[in-house]
């Protein structure tokens, strides 16, 4: 019996003493599960291995993707580092409101397309998303010992959904258990666009609206989009037609002048907020020497700044299903009369994040500052 209860007595401690080691073991199992590991085929076919649920990324010149990746996640916490562009838009925009957080991210170290590597390592960031354009970038990032991950804004062409689709593919390797955000707007623009396809298939080429897009204008330059760059792919998804499409500049290099505008005398302008000029510059002549006044868009007050909501659109990102709306109506008001540009932005927001915009805030969205413009700079071509 001695022998018995001893044995028991040896068993029952045994367990007791064990009992710890497995609660330590369980607690510490959701911090092994985020060390695992995942391969990452960036947009140039480079293959990074990084961890999964990065809990701290950086990312440099891809002005778009900080508001993008901060939706997709419902959180902009995991991120320690973006470009000061990509913080103006924040601030000036509704995602400083929706998202306080992201107004705390770190910007020191990019400037304009230069990368601070010592500023960066501060960060200690787990992956860098970086401008897949920019292979010395990438370079310069790996010789450091990041983990880079190059991702493409004009890899597809300027198509601004095909593009977003492909910025939240990446998104989505990273963190798989994230995404349905990104579907539903996925969803919503495919939707979206087709059902603006439907009501001006019947324009003919007569009747189609020709516009003209300014992504820069100051007293010093004036830059559109040619036919490789989004303001094409905007003019096509709302019927209309990119009066510079036959500029063959891509990007940011489509320097125009006066007398071309002259010449092309566009029905619409559609101004960008990469850019601090507004429609009132056009109207009293407020740049340079530059005369407006016998331009049809400016005669017939038919020039606008884009929104600014999430981001700044003209670019990918979360705001292209309301923003392929506000665009058709301004082209075509007669096919888009029953179109109430407030009540879809309020019922966007709402189902596809789960927010009540209040008033103020869409006529913010609608109406952005200049200073939205902050901290863009042409890169040198």
């Amino acid at each position: 019996m001695n022998m018995k209860k001893q044995s028991i007595t040896l068993l029952l401690t045994a367990a007791i003493l064990m009992t710890p080691l497995f609660g330590q073991a369980q607690q510490e199992a959701p911090a092994a599960a985020t060390q695992q590991m995942v391969d990452i085929t960036d947009n140039n076919g480079d293959v990074t291995t990084v961890k999964l649920n990065p809990q701290r990324v950086a990312i440099t010149d891809i002005y778009p993707l900080p508001s993008v990746m901060t939706v997709f996640l419902n959180s902009s916490k995991t991120i320690v580092g973006i470009h000061p562009t990509s913080m103006s838009a924040a601030k000036n925009g509704l995602l400083g409101q929706l998202y306080p957080d992201f107004l705390n991210i770190s910007t020191g170290f990019m400037q304009g397309a230069d990368l601070n590597v010592e500023e960066l390592m501060k960060l200690n960031p787990d992956v860098v998303l970086y401008n897949a354009e920019s292979k010395s970038q990438g370079e310069k990032l790996r010789q450091a010992g990041f983990k880079a991950v190059g991702v493409s804004a004009i890899k597809w062409d300027y198509d601004v959904l095909e593009t977003y689709r492909q910025w939240t593919d990446i998104l989505g390797k990273l963190y798989p258990d994230h995404g349905n955000v990104a579907e539903k707007v996925d969803k919503y623009s495919k939707d979206t666009k087709a059902m603006i396809e439907k009501r001006t298939a019947g324009l003919t080429d007569t009747q189609k609206k020709q516009v003209l897009f300014l992504f820069l204008y100051n007293d010093k330059k004036m830059i559109t989009s040619g036919k490789h760059f989004f303001g094409q792919w905007w003019a096509n998804a709302v019927g209309a037609k990119n009066i510079a499409e036959g500029v063959q500049l891509g990007n940011s290099n489509a320097v125009i002048t006066m007398e071309q505008v002259y010449a092309w005398n566009p029905d619409a302008i559609f101004i960008t907020n990469f850019t601090s000029a507004e429609p009132e510059d056009l109207y009293n002549n407020a740049i340079g020497s530059d005369d407006w006044s016998k331009i049809k868009a400016v005669e017939n007050k038919q020039v606008f700044k884009m929104p600014l909501g999430s981001y700044r659109s003209y670019t990918p990102g979360v705001d292209t299903p309301i923003t392929l709306l506000w665009m058709a109506k301004k082209v075509y008001p007669d096919l888009f009369e029953d179109i109430n540009i407030p009540q879809e932005t309020r019922k966007y927001y709402h189902d596809i994040y789960g927010i009540n915009l209040s008033d103020e805030q869409i006529t913010t969205m609608f109406n952005a500052n200049r200073a939205a413009a902050n901290g863009y700079q042409v890169r040198a071509q």
